[in-house]
């Protein structure tokens, strides 16, 4: 009697990819780039240590889908970091791995054609270049971490890192932060509720044991030690906005209450703009004023910026691909983010040193 196919009956193919070491040995960390994540990882741990008065900034594009175009953007960036630098730390998003909450584009990484050809090893290899290249350049960077597997290829070059409102809920996304070797932050649940992302951190700063692979893509048992950086982000939900000093305040007074540190960064964009990119410097000016009226807690910001404004479908001819316009969620444009960065230092730049010397 033949044996029935109990093993792998769903799955269609399982092909072998290189190891997170032999990219490396690819492409490797230079010595500036090296120097460059170590600082700025260093730099986030005293702004949310408050030994350093600045606001950390994660500024740029909702994804990744054009190197080419994210090159440009991080030189204006750069530029614009050095206007600013005395009062806000900007680091670039650059987001390989996009959630879809049923199916669609899902990063450059899993897709780098944009053509559902899923060369995920060329999309690891386009990934890890771009990195290299912009922290060359002396821009900080930070992503989402999605996948548990693609840290191992990539984190090395990242300065600070999310953990999405649909994955904060997962127990194998707070065991994998709890192991990061930059901060991160956990976002809120899509439902705006904050006892996902409490539990979310409290796990996150304890050590965990779990499968997962080593450098040479061997199934390993990892230990880590615990993240003791991770912090909440404020993104909204449910149609409902969560950036207002009420809001704030209550975020406060819950992770007070479970004995976790008050740092909150706030999420302009998603639920808190309500998906409206125009929405996003409303948002930026609000926070503005709770600093000026006394607020403590917040400590960065994220904004969903490119290099041209809104959004765009992927077309079937690619050739069609408008440059510099996000494929995923709607952006403000640069001039925008440059006015808004810019009108944050002018008006925080005398406060901010004064913020926590009481």
């Amino acid at each position: 009697m033949a044996k029935q196919k109990i093993n792998d009956i769903n799955i269609e193919a399982n092909v072998p990819i290189i190891t997170p070491q032999e990219l490396k040995d690819k492409l490797p960390l230079s010595t500036s780039a090296r120097a460059l994540v170590s600082e700025s990882r260093q730099t986030v741990k005293n702004i949310l240590d408050h030994n350093d008065h600045r606001l950390f900034i994660v500024v740029g594009p909702c994804s990744i889908h054009d190197p080419k175009a994210a090159i440009e953007y991080a030189s204006r960036l750069k530029k614009l970091s050095q206007e600013v630098d005395d009062t806000l730390f900007l680091i670039m998003r650059v987001y390989f791995e996009k959630p879809r909450t049923t199916v669609g584009w899902k990063g450059l990484i899993n897709d780098p054609y944009l053509n559902d050809t899923f060369k995920i090893e060329d999309g690891l290899h386009l990934g890890r270049k771009l990195l290299l290249e912009i922290a060359e350049m002396g821009v900080p960077t930070s992503t989402e971490a999605l996948d548990p597997i693609s840290p191992q290829y990539l984190q090395d070059l990242i300065s600070w890192s999310a953990i999405g409102a649909r994955t904060t809920e997962s127990q194998t996304h707070r065991e994998l932060a709890s192991g990061l070797s930059s901060a991160v932050g956990f976002k809120n649940g899509t439902d705006g509720g904050l006892t996902v992302a409490l539990n979310a951190l409290k796990s996150a700063a304890n050590a965990h044991h779990f499968l997962g692979i080593n450098q040479e893509g061997r199934v390993s048992r990892v230990k880590t030690r615990g993240n003791q950086y991770a912090h909440i982000v404020l993104r909204g939900g449910d149609n409902k906005t969560n950036y207002d000093s009420v809001n704030v305040t209550l975020a406060e007074e819950r992770l007070s209450k479970a004995g976790l540190s008050t740092n909150i960064m706030i999420d302009c964009s998603h639920a808190n703009s309500n998906k409206k990119a125009e929405l996003q410097p409303l948002v930026i000016d609000n926070i503005i004023n709770q600093i000026l009226d006394g607020n403590q807690s917040i400590c960065a910001l994220m904004i969903e910026s490119n290099l041209e404004w809104g959004n765009q479908s992927i077309p079937e001819d690619l050739t069609q691909l408008k440059y510099g316009v996000s494929v995923t969620d709607a952006c403000i444009d640069w001039e925008t983010t440059e006015q808004a960065i810019l009108k944050m230092r002018n008006k925080l730049k005398d406060i901010l040193p004064k913020r926590f010397s009481s």
